[in-house]
């Protein structure tokens, strides 16, 4: 991913506009528009309109929502692997005690810190994302995101 630009805090959220902007968008326009439409009377057809339109905006979420949980549960995965590799001996029999959510925002930080800011997380409980994402000083880029 030569071709990427330098990954940070400030800019790693992964938005895809064909998806996020332009499929949401077409869904919510439509579900609006098969509402206006009960004014002309309702029918079978409009309750299938509706019913329909709201099926497409709901299965909008249900799609985003799958894949990142089965990208949570890898990086879960990945992120154990890469603690029991890195961790001192005492840290090591800590790692049961990580969070999903702590786990997927350490997942940022180069091998060289993550020691240090996974004894943070613990000793602090941190559990905020955010904060513990914006701790991170060498920032490990993901491309590879759902």
């Amino acid at each position: 991913m030569a071709n990427e630009k330098k990954q940070t805090f400030e800019n790693h959220v992964r938005v895809v506009p064909a998806y996020h902007m332009y499929v949401f968008g077409v869904f919510l326009i439509n579900f609006i528009w098969r509402l206006v439409q009960l004014k002309d009377g309702i029918t079978f057809a409009s309750i299938m309109n509706i019913l329909l339109a709201s099926a497409f905006v709901i299965l909008f979420f249900y799609a985003r929502s799958f894949s990142v949980t089965v990208q949570d549960r890898v990086i879960r995965l990945e992120m154990r692997l890469r603690l029991e590799r890195l961790l001192p001996p005492d840290l090591r029999s800590r790692i049961p005690e990580f969070t999903t959510p702590q786990l997927i925002s350490l997942r940022f930080a180069g091998d060289e810190e993550l020691p240090a800011l996974a004894r943070q997380v613990l000793d602090e409980k941190l559990s905020d994302r955010k904060s513990i994402k914006r701790r991170i000083k060498n920032w490990q880029a993901d491309f590879l995101r759902a």
